[in-house]
């Protein structure tokens, strides 16, 4: 007999609906089939080759059995989960004992359904007294949280994907939609062909398969982004092409801004930023030309010391011109990891508590302690470690335990030798995952096996604020449980079973939601009844936030926020001479742990590469097709050269998927820094200074496991 279960791809921050037929006899022979959901209000039906081939890694090199090792100079031994349990319960008692709960951190992912980051925090900040909870969000969209939550007085992206079939202008800046989110660009490139009237400006020093149907790119030099951004808004505002009634009725700040524009003439920003007058003033055209405009970004904005002070220029220009609250416009990030948005509604960053609260409001805590029944004070008033404090405190020995769950920071996080060498110092990593083996996994004391995508029921939230439930279609493999189910019999053998008597998943899904009740990402009448019978539903009054122009701030205006642009963290100099960025490709996803282990997906990309510009190649001596090893500051790689002119010169860009497991010493956060937004605390990961040098090595071939990773043709 076949079952078909709805559920939803666990891939980007898209969120599309996915269908699942699959045997109910459970035979491994049998394997699921997957193809779109033509009912799911996100996608329509669509799906990429990532969620089109995402069964073919269920049973791959898994995760098994509890497994332990007393150090990272042994083996690994199988053990219980009674014995696992109770080694985990008595470190955590021992740590808080001897030196506190700020020893204690957990380090999660988007990968996490929303049941699993809420059961997190109520263990961690509720019971445990640590605020000490930050996920690859903070790698991802912290920056975009930052800047929603100053320019418009909360998180939440006020648009949907409706607004892509509705637009005049997209602005797209800091974003290869096509490959990294492919079914939002396919829904606004079907429309925008269709529709000839309608302009698509794509803002990136590459030229990507996005701005390959732009009507206008605008190649501009890495970190020059807030140049651009007042350069367009100095260009409207001399022009009058300004929503002088929004501003006056619906804003703050607005002469402060006015005033900074005067530093940012046209022809000055142009230079800057290596494009012509002719561009600028094109952009600032459309811009102003248009009804509604949509403006979409993500890591090329957000993974940048200036990640917030970005944000809030893009959302300046909306406020400029009146263009947020209505249908086609707005100011909308789009989401890296599936549940990216479920983490932040559940306060899964180290500043943050469910409901969109922010831990250092006093009236947040007591809110969430009264809801939670723990004691007054109970939650700490002080931010928590982020991914980076993680790192760090583990370098002085303040941090005694980090449980990493559904990530991979050996391969994720920045100036990566310095976090190996924090991880290897360690006293105690639990490594919770689907997969093994994985780059993280060669620091962990303990391995605790997840179950995943298809495994375990729960919901995730998309880029628009769309709730779907994850419907489990097969039993974990072996003796794997769901993250939340580990969390909480934590929780119960440390003496919080009262807090913790979660019968299902559903259960937990319901008291989370009410504690979103009257807040901005109000779910409460959401639960897994309503959506399975239902289908996915968005969350909010309306599809768009701010249609009324009200805002959550102390007097319901939008701030205006005035930024300066700093440029890069580092920028080039004569011994490092080139700007390094970094990226995904279409078919592969972070750190491979699940599509490195995909046939075809491997066969697309056989292995890492460097764009290079044929000048900067020539002046080299660089071929393509020949290896060419890539120094900074911090550390080196090897990738193979491919010589194109969609780089601009002076950059060069590498995909960040290929960790130790899958390549030799090809990772591109071997070179990256750690310098991070001072608002966000979101690192820099997008741009350092390096230098290249050809080379001539012979390819290691890897072995992960089963598989054989084939000879590179470079």
């Amino acid at each position: 007999m076949i079952n078909t279960v709805k559920t939803l791809c666990p891939y980007c921050g898209v969120g599309c609906g996915l269908e699942v037929a699959s045997s109910s006899t459970d035979n491994p022979q049998s394997k699921p089939k997957v193809r779109g959901d033509r009912t799911h209000p996100s996608s329509q039906g669509m799906v990429c080759v990532k969620g089109a081939t995402v069964a073919e890694s269920l049973d791959q090199d898994r995760l098994l059995y509890p497994m332990v090792r007393d150090s990272l100079d042994e083996e690994f031994r199988r053990v219980s989960w009674d014995e696992v349990l109770n080694l985990i319960c008595d470190r955590i008692h021992m740590i808080r004992t001897t030196f506190g709960a700020d020893g204690l951190c957990m380090y999660g992912s988007g990968q996490m359904q929303t049941e699993d980051y809420y059961v997190a925090q109520k263990l961690l900040k509720g019971c445990l007294g640590t605020n000490n909870f930050d996920s690859n969000s903070r790698l991802c969209m912290s920056s975009a949280v930052k800047g929603y939550s100053q320019s418009l007085g909360s998180d939440g992206p006020p648009c949907c994907y409706e607004d892509l079939e509705l637009t005049d202008c997209a602005f797209i800046i800091g974003s290869n939609t096509a490959e990294c989110h492919p079914i939002v660009f396919n829904r606004f490139a079907k429309y925008h062909k269709k529709n000839p009237q309608v302009k698509l400006i794509v803002v990136d020093p590459r030229r990507t398969p996005t701005a390959e149907i732009a009507d206008l790119h605008l190649a501009i030099r890495p970190g020059t982004d807030i140049n651009l951004l007042n350069g367009i808004a100095h260009l409207l505002l001399r022009w009058g092409k300004i929503d002088a009634a929004f501003i006056e009725d619906c804003t703050n700040d607005f002469h402060e801004f006015a005033q900074l524009l005067q530093y940012y003439p046209p022809e000055a920003v142009a230079e800057t930023c290596g494009i012509s007058l002719p561009e600028l003033e094109t952009a600032a055209r459309y811009w102003a030309e248009s009804k509604n405009i949509l403006s979409l970004w993500s890591m090329g904005v957000n993974q940048s010391r200036e990640g917030t002070a970005k944000v809030n220029s893009i959302i300046n220009l909306h406020l400029l011109t009146g263009q947020i609250g209505k249908p086609g416009a707005g100011p909308f990030s789009l989401t890296g990891q599936p549940n990216a948005m479920g983490g932040r509604e559940t306060g899964g960053l180290a500043n943050l508590l469910p409901g969109y609260r922010l831990i250092t409001n006093p009236q947040h805590r007591t809110e969430v302690e009264q809801f939670w029944g723990v004691s007054s004070g109970s939650i700490s008033p002080h931010n928590g470690r982020t991914a980076w404090d993680m790192i760090t405190g583990l370098e002085i020995g303040d941090v005694q335990m980090l449980w990493v769950v559904a990530t991979n920071p050996a391969v994720s996080l920045p100036d990566l030798e310095r976090t190996k060498a924090a991880l290897r110092k360690s006293p105690f990593t639990i490594c919770q995952d689907a997969y093994y083996p994985t780059e993280t996994a060669a620091f962990a004391h303990v391995l605790l096996p997840a179950a995943q995508w298809g495994e375990k029921t729960g919901t995730m939230t998309n880029s628009e604020r769309v709730v779907t439930l994850c419907q489990a279609f097969r039993q974990p493999p072996g003796e794997a449980k769901p993250d939340w189910e580990i969390f909480a019999e934590v929780a119960r053998r440390l003496g919080f079973a009262d807090k913790f008597a979660f019968p299902h998943a559903a259960a937990v899904h319901r008291e989370f939601v009410q504690l979103t009740k009257n807040s901005v990402c109000d779910m409460s009448d959401i639960n897994h009844d309503r959506l399975k019978q239902e289908g996915a539903i968005q969350w909010g009054t309306s599809k768009r936030l701010y249609t009324n122009h009200i805002f959550p701030t102390p007097n319901q205006r939008a701030n205006f926020v005035p930024r300066h642009a700093l440029g890069l963290a580092e920028p080039p100099d004569p011994n490092f001479p080139f700007i390094l960025t970094t990226g995904r490709v279409y078919g592969h996803w972070h750190t491979q742990t699940r599509t490195g282990r995909i046939e075809k997906i491997r066969q697309m990309y056989p292995e890492p590469f460097i764009e290079i510009h044929p000048l900067d190649a020539n002046d080299l001596g660089i071929i393509h097709g020949n290896w060419v090893e890539v120094r900074s500051r911090r550390g080196n790689a090897k990738f193979c050269a491919k010589v194109t002119r969609s780089i601009a010169p002076g950059t060069v860009f590498v995909p960040i998927h290929w960790g130790a497991i899958w390549a030799e010493n090809a990772e591109a956060n071997a070179l990256t820094h750690p310098q991070s937004c001072p608002d966000s605390l979101q690192p820099e990961l997008k741009a350092c200074a390096v230098q290249l040098i050809p080379i001539a090595i012979e390819l290691t071939v890897k072995t992960v496991n089963s598989y054989q990773l084939q000879p590179s043709e470079c």
